[in-house]
């Protein structure tokens, strides 16, 4: 995992703290959502497909902090919507560095040039830029010419102010394996610190129904990019949780792992269900019926979640959860993953990203039948 020293310690001596006070269930990262406005409309997402008069309203600054305060997570993302429209951004990330909370501020960088200037570069702020591979893929993704030139400015612009700039791509069917590892060697070459990729979530309210993948599909697109890696890659993620996505772990999901909180409240179960909403972290956590979730749930919405949002704090309680646990992500952080296989399938012809894929939508029924095609 890249990033600096003192955030590795950070993270690491609050989950061991976690171990050792005998707590099953803590937070890892709080996603915090300060609005869900955005100046995007990406057909796959269902984070904006609200009214106006919801879109209009943000949390304040001090609902923020309490929020934070309350959970106690080292690591705050702030997704939405679009962070950087929030009117007081500047004096929420202030808060949060103050508390010496680890931000990741997620952009899709529009704005990042021309509000720069509301920050200062600081080991506990990083602006995680969306960028959904190379250009036209990109801008296929998130539906507007020209998005790929205007967050590679940005991405440029904070690196040369120094701010620590890592990225965040979101892969849906018809990813082409070869353009993914183009787009690691590109944004490697830019200066980015690191970058995260999650496989899309098909929310019930996303436009577009038909590019979701399904977990078999998921396995082999993720082993295609991630086998026979090469060595300058830097990923800002758990390797065992890399792993899972090209099927060489088994995790069940963590949803409190990463808990939400945002202008409803604190949003059950977790970042990307909404099950209704909790006054307190404590009452979510409490009060929250945490079997009904996940891939071993029988919950269908839950069927072909690989998310990170679910999933990555899985792979820390697994690197922590035990010596065999540790040892496997000492092994999986220096692996390059070497699979004549997976060569293989970087050679396959890919389907049109415009192509409809009769297998992406599982339905409860087939879903044994499309875990048979792993």
């Amino acid at each position: 995992m890249a990033g600096p020293i003192s955030q590795m310690w950070t993270v690491s001596t609050y989950v061991l703290k976690q171990k050792l006070a005998g707590r099953k269930r803590y937070p890892l990262v709080l996603m915090l959502e300060p609005l869900f406005r955005c100046n995007l409309a990406c057909a796959g997402c269902g984070k904006i497909q609200y009214p106006p008069h919801i879109l209009k309203q943000q949390l304040t600054p001090e609902e923020c902090f309490r929020a934070v305060d309350e959970c106690g997570a080292p690591v705050v993302s702030i997704p939405g919507g679009e962070p950087l429209m929030h009117t007081e951004i500047d004096k929420i990330v202030e808060g949060l560095v103050a508390r010496k909370k680890y931000i990741y501020l997620c952009t899709n960088a529009l704005l990042l040039r021309e509000k720069l200037d509301l920050f200062k570069p600081s080991k506990y702020l990083t602006f995680s830029v969306h960028v959904d591979g190379q250009r036209d893929h990109h801008d296929f993704s998130v539906c507007r010419e020209g998005g790929y030139e205007l967050a590679i400015e940005g991405i440029k612009e904070g690196i040369r102010r120094g701010f620590r700039v890592t990225t965040n791509t979101t892969l849906f069917d018809g990813a082409d394996p070869n353009g993914v590892r183009a787009h690691f060697d590109e944004m490697m070459q830019l200066g980015v610190e690191s970058m995260m990729l999650s496989p899309g979530y098909s929310y019930d309210k996303a436009p577009d129904q038909k590019h979701f993948l399904g977990r078999a599909r998921i396995r082999r697109l993720f082993r295609g990019i991630l086998a026979n890696r090469k060595k300058s890659w830097r990923f800002n993620q758990s390797p065992l949780f890399l792993e899972f996505l090209m099927g060489k772990q088994h995790y069940t999901c963590t949803p409190w792992g990463m808990p939400t909180f945002n202008i409803f409240g604190w949003q059950k179960p977790c970042y990307l269900l909404q099950d209704g909403y909790a006054d307190t972290f404590q009452e979510l956590m409490e009060a929250t019926e945490w079997h009904n979730y996940g891939t071993e749930s029988g919950n269908a919405r839950c069927a072909n979640c690989m998310v990170h949002s679910g999933y990555e704090a899985s792979a820390v309680n697994d690197t922590f959860g035990s010596f065999g646990g540790f040892l496997r992500t000492i092994r999986s952080t220096f692996s390059h993953y070497s699979d004549e296989d997976a060569l293989r399938l970087l050679n396959e012809p890919v389907r049109p990203v415009h192509a409809f894929n009769p297998l992406v939508q599982i339905e409860t029924e087939t879903r044994e039948l499309e875990e048979s095609r792993a």
